[in-house]
């Protein structure tokens, strides 16, 4: 297994495990969570192998974290909108929460929710 095997896996695992969503930087400081970091290491990933990121996004999908699924699903819209709303659409039944981070402003979120907000076009 190489480096950036070995680095996509990690990073696929940090996504698995994560509890809150967050694209950019929280806080006053405007600090990245390992889990933001994470997603643009797997989003680098499906720019520079696809098969073989897209195959650990499919997994996370499946097995991740409330937050996991949906970075997972936020990572399909990005590369295959199709699969994307397919995903979102899945996760429209799913009552777990999660939460939230847009700047400084923190809040909790159910995948249905959220999903729902992503296949309206929010």
């Amino acid at each position: 297994m190489g480096k950036k095997d070995r680095e996509l896996d990690a990073a696929v695992k940090e996504l698995a495990e994560a509890d809150t969503v967050a694209f950019g930087g929280v806080g006053i400081a405007g600090t990245l969570l390992p889990a933001t970091e994470a997603y643009r290491s797997v989003e680098r990933a499906l720019d520079a192998h696809p098969a073989e990121a897209r195959k650990k996004v499919d997994w996370l999908l499946k097995h991740g974290s409330p937050a996991g699924k949906a970075y997972a699903a936020s990572l399909l819209d990005r590369v295959d909108a199709e699969a994307g709303r397919a995903a979102w659409t899945r996760l429209r039944d799913d009552e777990d929460e999660f939460t939230t981070f847009s700047g400084c402003v923190m809040g909790r979120a159910t995948l249905r929710g959220y999903a729902t907000e992503r296949l309206a076009g929010n």
